[in-house]
């Protein structure tokens, strides 16, 4: 009775899943020519954003030795965040080892005051 398979009607064929999500048609010329009006201002834009910038040529000219810098200053900052996270373990390792060392000294310390009850049977 498990092996029995029913076939769901609903379903619809493999070959026919990407038929009505495929657009086919070509674009208006009226929406081309909006279209493409957008991009020619855009691009517009983009070029009076870019002739606002001043000292272009010493910024272009820096920018090796802004990269040797900002590279310097990555390892440096590396190196420095394993100092942090050293210093981190070193507190975060003594403060557990002191937790450890109590919990110890406070089972022992129970081990030699534990009174022994008597048993009496009667």
């Amino acid at each position: 009775m498990a092996d029995l398979k029913i076939p769901n009607l609903n379903m619809k064929s493999d070959k026919y899943i990407f038929k009505k999500k495929l657009g086919l048609r070509r674009k208006s010329k009226r929406r081309l020519f909006t279209e493409s009006a957008f991009l020619f201002i855009l691009s517009l834009l983009l070029v009076y954003i870019n002739y606002l910038i001043p000292n272009k040529n010493l910024l272009l000219q820096s920018l090796p030795k802004t990269f040797n810098k900002s590279y310097v200053l990555f390892i440096d900052l590396l190196s420095n965040l394993f100092e942090i996270f050293l210093v981190i373990f070193i507190f975060v390792s003594f403060f557990t080892a002191l937790i450890l060392m109590v919990g110890c000294f406070y089972r022992l310390f129970r081990v030699y005051t534990r009174n022994s009850k008597k048993m009496i049977y009667k």
